[in-house]
């Protein structure tokens, strides 16, 4: 956790950008991840040259070349602890916008992620004063434990959700950490996010390994896939794939595989059941122009929707008995053309459909508005669907308006706490018991009626009711005052309210689409 006085300085460093004329937040975070990639390489550098003092030997890698640039200026003098001492505030800024951004454009030949990020860096800092405040900023934030770094980016990721219109880049971490918790990472698995933005997920199963699989960084084979092939992320956004590298970096990951990737334009014929495991939260932004479209996705689904292409995405990246936890928007568990229904029978009939966890309509607030939901999968391709897990989830431990305030302590938020929840918090975060109950969904769970919260449906009721996959298909309500009435009558009302909530949507979609 940050102290308040680190979160004081990133608050300093934060507004200095601001009231030095640079007002996007992604600008922002931009340029303070430059500037944090030179540090590195500078703490790199010095590492080297450590280590080749005590040995009495030349320097086996050396960050900054020895000699000149092609303007005759010293790259020694480019590195973060020779030009933050510079006398005079013009003379760091020429130095770093004339010398070491150019340097840093040609870091790509040494293969890591970080440097294949950094060939189009851009210095778009407008003042050598701003530059000293940043630097200086910058210089006095502790970066040597990697938990402090990681949270110190985190926490600057998270200004950009409340910064306005770029939040829609940041799935709610408590979210993302609920996903990862449920679909529980392992040493060996090969993780995919084909629509990674700033790495959230990736990042978050890193941290899940470190914590529940300490053995991955003992152990020489686990160690080298952990730093160099288990991560993988794809976005089509070079900013976001900048700030995603560095996210991992900071997160103590050496050369995860963040890449371009037009996830749903591209043929996937060389990822095709690469991957174990499917974490992700992509865009879904209507229907794309069929021709955009990979024809290795549209032939497992004739569709242009986005929201059932990243499905068949998905299946198509995981191998056999890989597994995914991913966000849909609700009209993917009960759209009525002929996709939707295809993919949901897919989904039961051909894969193994393991849960629904269906959020809070005020989860991704103030940047959507719309409700979603986390399916829960395997691929199998023969089917193993006996029954589908469903949970209702009414509140995540922040309240639902645009303001999205914390309704607990912070000991008492996220998936696990640490402090037990009594009943009266559960009701304002049902995080734990998701956890708990999926755990057990293969046990005591079956025999939840489904006025629960959480219950399971079977596979052949699913089928009967076309493969309908949204929780309010099967939750039953018991009300006092229709305990009286007949239980026909009152289901024929129920299916009626369903049916037209459910047409006035598919009304609604077909209109935004």
């Amino acid at each position: 956790m940050l102290t308040g006085e680190i979160r004081n300085q990133v608050d300093q460093i934060w507004n200095n950008f601001w009231t030095g004329g640079i007002s996007n937040p992604l600008e922002v975070i931009e340029q303070f991840t430059y500037l944090l990639f030179i540090r590195r390489l500078d703490e790199e550098h010095a590492r080297e040259e450590a280590m080749a003092n005590r040995l009495k030997k030349p320097m086996a890698r050396r960050i900054f070349p020895e000699g000149v640039d092609d303007k005759g200026c010293p790259y020694e003098s480019m590195r973060w602890s020779k030009f933050r001492n510079l006398g005079s505030p013009q003379e760091m800024y020429e130095v770093v916008a004339e010398h070491v951004f150019p340097f840093l454009r040609t870091l790509g030949g040494d293969g890591s992620t970080y440097a294949h990020h950094m060939r189009d860096a851009r210095f778009t800092i407008p003042t050598p004063g701003l530059l000293v405040k940043v630097v200086e900023g910058i210089d006095k934030v502790p970066m040597e434990d990697r938990d402090t770094k990681g949270d110190l980016y985190e926490y600057m990721l998270g200004k950009i959700a409340t910064a306005g219109q770029n939040g829609q880049f940041r799935t709610p971490r408590h979210i993302i950490q609920l996903m990862v918790e449920l679909t529980a990472p392992t040493p060996k698995d090969v993780i995919v996010d084909p629509a990674c933005g700033t790495a959230g997920f990736l990042v978050a199963a890193g941290e899940y390994i470190r914590h529940h699989h300490p053995e991955v960084l003992r152990d020489d084979k686990l160690r080298a896939h952990f730093h160099h092939g288990m991560f993988h992320g794809f976005d089509f956004d070079g900013t976001m794939l900048r700030i995603g590298s560095m996210n991992m970096m900071l997160h103590g990951v050496d050369n995860p595989d963040i890449r371009y990737r037009d996830s749903l334009a591209q043929e996937h014929t060389e990822d095709a059941e690469r991957y174990s495991l499917v974490l992700a939260n992509p865009p879904f932004a209507g229907a794309l122009d069929a021709e955009a479209v990979a024809k290795d996705l549209t032939a497992i689904v004739k569709t242009r929707k986005t929201e059932l292409l990243f499905l068949a995405l998905f299946l198509r990246l995981l191998k056999p008995g890989g597994r995914a936890a991913v966000i849909v928007p609700d009209g993917v568990l009960f759209g009525s053309s002929k996709a939707h229904k295809e993919l949901r029978r897919m989904l039961v009939e051909e894969q193994k459909l393991d849960g629904v966890v269906s959020l809070p309509s005020g989860t991704f607030r103030p940047y959507a508005g719309v409700s979603t939901a986390i399916l829960l999968f395997t691929r199998t391709d023969s089917g193993g669907t006996d029954g589908v897990w469903f949970y209702d989830m009414q509140a995540d431990g922040f309240s639902l308006d645009d303001k999205r305030q914390p309704l607990l302590p912070e000991q008492k938020l996220g998936v696990a706490p640490a402090q037990k929840l009594d009943e009266a918090e559960h009701a304002k975060n049902n995080l734990p018991d998701v956890l708990a109950r999926w755990r057990a969904r293969d046990g005591a769970e079956k025999k939840r009626p489904r006025t629960a919260q959480s219950f399971v449906v079977p596979k052949a009721d699913i089928a009967a009711a076309g493969w309908d996959l949204s929780l309010n298909r099967y939750k039953e309500i018991v009300r006092e005052d229709v305990q009286h009435r007949a239980p026909k009558e009152i289901l024929a009302e129920l299916m009626k309210l369903e049916d037209d909530i459910r047409a006035g949507m598919q009304k609604l979609e077909e209109m935004l689409s």
